[in-house]
């Protein structure tokens, strides 16, 4: 199975590696975002999977910046050429967000409501404002400030403020008060019937993240939280929201939002997205990650009130501005590579196809709505992603791989006919590293450890 007169025994053999279980290229037959209904719903939903018991926060943000996000423990890399509704990766830089009329007032209204009228007036009188700071807070919306201005523990007192609003970054630990508001959300906002909410989901879901949490130091000297968080949001007491957050070294990533039906009035979720952003740049980590983007899903389009964004291209991975010009290309084309229209452009191309009724593009060639994809990564569709010659002349031998029963890890050419194997051998571990590594990228081969500790019995 394997040559054990190399294998790597080191006290701290796990530490700098993140382990990855690699699962493959395959296919989901139901969306859950527009349930096969779409002309283009008999196209499959195409992603690459691995899961994950420990990830540093450091290769996840280069994985996010490749198209990756993370469900649980489970990670995934959808393919946005092969599916009905094709995912796009958003982030807005932080420092240059400007909110519109419409989010100010919503945050004015709820910073209103927390401290009520009666704590204004006797504010007003008991510390006042010099003439400087009024015309400041007249001309200039602060949304550090603005944001952070309702807590209980911002407001001078006496007197008390009409409601008690705190908010709170806690680890991302299961308690019952969480799941009561998970339950009350996933119920009465999404319609879910009770067999499909439970507490043991929920864990699975949005608790227990294989990303560690730790303080690092940023290229500023700072320091700052890295890992998976619980941003809580208390009011008089009770737990009314909880955002889900991934902090990584460059960026706030936006994991899951959910609150009680009670403060559904207040908009909280663009309360929580703007807290968010606030949080991104108040600690120094720029990027705000909203999650992935579908252009056809009308519950997606409010991502696009928050400004500016960029998109992901997915064939070069590089970012756009998500601009109105850009938007316009999503609203004519199914599938969207801004780098391929510029090239479009510049070669006086054709131009852009009708769309159809249901907002899906007439595919160019009747052979590629029959195209029909493998489960093999490397003859597949998917963009930017090494390509099956491209992996034949990587050198995988230095890979760190951990078996079943054996101390310690080894590398990839220590085991047995691993060097007359070729990774067109569907069958074969090379195969399947070859597979992870291509979605991933070549050079973080040395930041994995390929955990086939349940995969020994197919060696």
């Amino acid at each position: 199975m394997y040559n054990t007169s190399r294998m790597q025994t080191p006290d701290d053999a796990e530490a700098p590696y993140s382990f990855i279980f690699p699962i493959g290229y395959s296919s989901a037959s139901d969306c859950g975002y527009c349930r096969g209904t779409s002309r283009a719903g008999k196209r499959k939903r195409y992603s690459y999977y691995a899961t994950t018991k420990s990830l540093s926060t450091h290769l996840y943000q280069k994985l996010v910046d490749r198209y990756w996000r993370r469900s649980g423990s489970l990670l995934y890399r959808p393919n946005p050429k092969n599916s009905c509704c094709p995912h796009y990766t958003l982030r807005l830089d932080s420092t240059e967000f400007k909110p519109t009329k419409d989010q100010r007032q919503t945050v004015n209204r709820f910073n209103k409501y927390i401290i009520g009228p009666e704590y204004t007036y006797a504010a007003a009188r008991l510390y006042p404002r010099t003439r400087q700071e009024v015309r400041k807070r007249r001309n200039e919306f602060d949304l550090v400030e603005r944001i952070h201005e309702p807590e209980f523990k911002m407001l001078k007192k006496p007197p008390g403020p009409d409601h008690r609003f705190t908010v709170t970054l806690e680890p991302d630990e299961f308690t019952e008060e969480k799941y009561l508001v998970f339950e009350n959300y996933q119920r009465i906002v999404h319609r879910e019937g009770p067999d499909k909410i439970s507490p043991e989901g929920f864990k699975r879901f949005l608790c227990n993240s294989p990303l560690k949490r730790e303080t690092i130091e940023g290229e500023d000297g700072s320091e700052r939280k890295v890992g998976t968080y619980h941003q809580c949001y208390w009011l008089d007491g009770k737990l009314v929201a909880v955002g889900v957050l991934d902090l990584l070294p460059d960026a706030v990533s936006s994991v899951y939002f959910f609150y009680h039906e009670s403060i559904h009035s207040h908009h909280p979720g663009k309360l929580s997205a703007m807290r968010e952003i606030g949080l991104a740049r108040e600690g120094g980590y720029r990027w705000w990650y909203a999650g992935f983007y579908i252009h056809s899903c009308p519950k997606m389009k409010y991502k696009m009130d928050f400004k500016p964004q960029s998109v992901l291209d997915p064939e070069t991975l590089t970012w756009d501005k998500m601009d109105k010009e850009a938007l316009a290309v999503f609203d004519t084309r199914h599938y969207v590579s801004l780098s391929r229209e510029r090239q479009r452009k510049e070669s006086g191309g054709h131009a852009p196809p009708k769309i159809f009724e249901d907002h899906f593009v007439q595919p160019e060639s009747d052979e590629e709505a029959d195209e029909e994809e493998g489960d093999f990564l490397l003859d597949s569709s998917m963009p930017g992603i090494s390509s099956l010659d491209e992996m034949k002349q990587v050198n995988m031998d230095q890979l760190a791989i951990v078996l079943d029963g054996a101390p310690g890890y080894f590398l990839a050419s220590d085991l047995v006919n691993w060097a007359e194997k070729e990774i067109t051998d569907r069958r074969s571990i090379k195969s399947m590293m070859a597979e992870l590594v291509a979605a991933m990228g070549t050079d973080v081969m040395d930041e994995i450890c390929v955990d086939l500790r349940r995969r020994t019995r197919m060696l």
